[in-house]
């Protein structure tokens, strides 16, 4: 069972996701369930997530993964999804969280990676920012990787929360943008006419 004093620091741990990932409306009645409990029911809490995950624990970025949390995902493969984060540090920041529960980067499959060049691209074509940072960072035991666009004349600021319309806009443009690409990989190549030789048979004199 944890102390007293561990048991505050993941609160405050899952605060900072519920502050991250949760639909405003659903933030105060979550943080005040995780914060009416005592050490014994924190620890109960989190082997039930543990239970319900096969062993792992179900951290809220694995509840995003399998659609127990409402996101704004803009992209997908089979290792990763990418979600608009909801207090962005600016216009177009997206988090990256692979679909497995892995911890660091070691464990990260090349399609994570992929998936990141991917959103990288259309953050560069949507927005246009002179740089995008990419930060590693480990929250309650998952890996996840920030995309943070930066703009000429613009500080880096503090998150701040985004509005619900705005979050709809910027996912309706991320997926237009990748319709468009799947559009035309798609279209069929324009076939082309191959001019045969003409052979004259041999004359015999």
């Amino acid at each position: 069972m944890p102390s007293k004093e561990q048991a505050e620091n993941i609160k405050k741990q899952i605060f900072q996701q519920i502050d991250s990932t949760f639909p405003e409306d659903k933030r105060d009645a979550a943080k005040k369930e995780i914060d009416s409990m005592n050490s014994e029911e924190l620890e109960e809490f989190m082997e039930m997530n543990s239970k319900k995950s096969g062993g792992q624990s179900k951290c809220i970025f694995c509840s995003i993964v399998f659609g127990d949390i409402e996101s704004y995902k803009i992209g997908e493969n089979e290792d990763a999804v990418a979600v608009l984060e909801i207090n962005p540090i600016s216009k177009g920041h997206v988090l990256i969280i692979p679909k497995a529960h892995i911890q660091s980067k070691k464990e990260m499959s090349g399609k994570v990676l992929e998936l990141v060049d991917n959103i990288s691209e259309r953050i560069k074509k949507n927005f246009s920012p002179k740089k995008i940072s990419l930060e590693e960072k480990e929250m309650f035991g998952h890996f996840l990787i920030d995309l943070i666009p930066e703009y000429e004349n613009e500080k880096r600021g503090e998150k701040k929360q985004a509005k619900k319309e705005e979050l709809m806009e910027l996912t309706k443009m991320f997926l237009a943008e990748e319709k468009k690409k799947a559009k035309k990989t798609s279209a069929k190549p324009k076939s082309k006419k191959i001019k045969e030789k003409l052979w004259l048979p041999q004359r015999i004199p």
